[in-house]
């Protein structure tokens, strides 16, 4: 990224930490990383920061991971997972049944408007059940 990309990312972070009325301290505790890191990141000195770490500074200051990433010039995929992957990485805790029963519902939700889910699946997936 270009150094005033850095710059305005420093700034937008800064604003929102602030905002959310934690200090650089307790936002490196709780992205767990060094404190020093986040006052980098702030400050704008830092180009090219790892996607993990702006994602953890995303998830705990309440921003969007995408716009993070669109802010530091990274590309951001165009394709989203299945609704099966998603919900197995996002919700570790649901059992299978679980998804399958989401999965039936957002079918028959999908199909009431209009669509197949199945017709919008990346290739290589199964099409729901419904």
């Amino acid at each position: 990224m270009k150094p005033e990309q850095a710059r305005q990312l420093g700034l937008l972070l800064k604003a929102r930490r602030e905002a959310c009325g934690l200090s650089t301290h307790r936002l490196a505790a709780a992205a767990e990383m060094d404190q020093a890191t986040v006052v980098r990141f702030e400050a704008g000195s830092i180009v090219a920061p790892r996607p993990d770490k702006l994602s953890r500074i995303a998830e705990v200051l309440g921003i969007s991971g995408a716009d993070l990433f669109a802010l530091a010039g990274y590309t951001v995929p165009s394709d989203l997972p299945s609704l099966r992957a998603y919900l197995s990485a996002r919700y570790g805790g649901l059992q299978v049944d679980d998804i399958d029963k989401i999965e039936s519902y957002v079918g028959r939700m999908a199909k009431k408007r209009g669509f197949n889910l199945g017709d919008v699946m990346p290739s290589g997936e199964e099409p729901l059940h419904t």
